[in-house]
């Protein structure tokens, strides 16, 4: 396992991920409620600009690694996975957009693993609509975390609840570009 400044980006973001479930759970006298949802929105945002940083980095410094390749996404599920997850358990955000973003994670996941073992793992590579679905997520999530008044008058839970619906949308969109790109090879292998 290859280990560089990339890859290290990259666990620091899955090490804040019981960091960012466990700052809801602490007792209200150590951190109040306001202070909790902005440190939660502060530790995501620097997971997301980890997930930019790192692959910038290890395109720049010429460290891609197949591990690389492997732990990145990892690390963008289960840190968008617990979130939304938090968010649930806090209701500002509904069951059915918890459920189509994580769903989706499980399947194209799944659809990747088995791409790859019929040789076909190029017809699921990364697409841009895949990239946008991350991009909305990363963007809503801070929004749902802070859930307060930005600069006075931007109400943050509304702004997140609109975004993680775009997200949802751009989720479901970029699922159904994966199925319909291996659907040729889903229809060869099932006769």
């Amino acid at each position: 396992m290859p280990f560089n400044l990339p890859i290290a980006l990259t666990w620091l973001r899955v090490a804040a991920i019981p960091l960012l479930v466990a700052v809801f759970y602490l007792p209200s006298s150590w951190l109040s409620p306001f202070d909790k949802n902005v440190f939660a929105t502060g530790l995501f945002i620097f997971a997301a600009v980890t997930d930019w940083l790192d692959g910038f980095l290890a395109r720049r410094m010429k460290q891609e690694s197949a591990f690389g390749q492997f732990l990145d996404p990892v690390a963008d599920k289960l840190i968008v996975a617990a979130a939304l997850l938090v968010l649930l358990n806090m209701d500002r955000v509904q069951v059915w957009v918890a459920l189509v973003i994580i769903g989706r994670e499980i399947t194209i996941s799944a659809l990747r693993e088995w791409m790859a073992q019929v040789g076909a793992s190029k017809s699921v590579a990364v697409h841009m609509v895949g990239k946008l679905k991350t991009t909305a997520q990363l963007v809503a999530i801070p929004f749902l975390l802070f859930n307060g008044t930005l600069f006075g008058w931007l109400n943050a839970a509304q702004v997140g609840t609109w975004l993680i619906w775009i997200a949802a949308f751009l989720t479901l969109w970029s699922m159904f570009y994966y199925l319909k790109k291996a659907l040729p090879q889903l229809v060869s292998q099932a006769k």
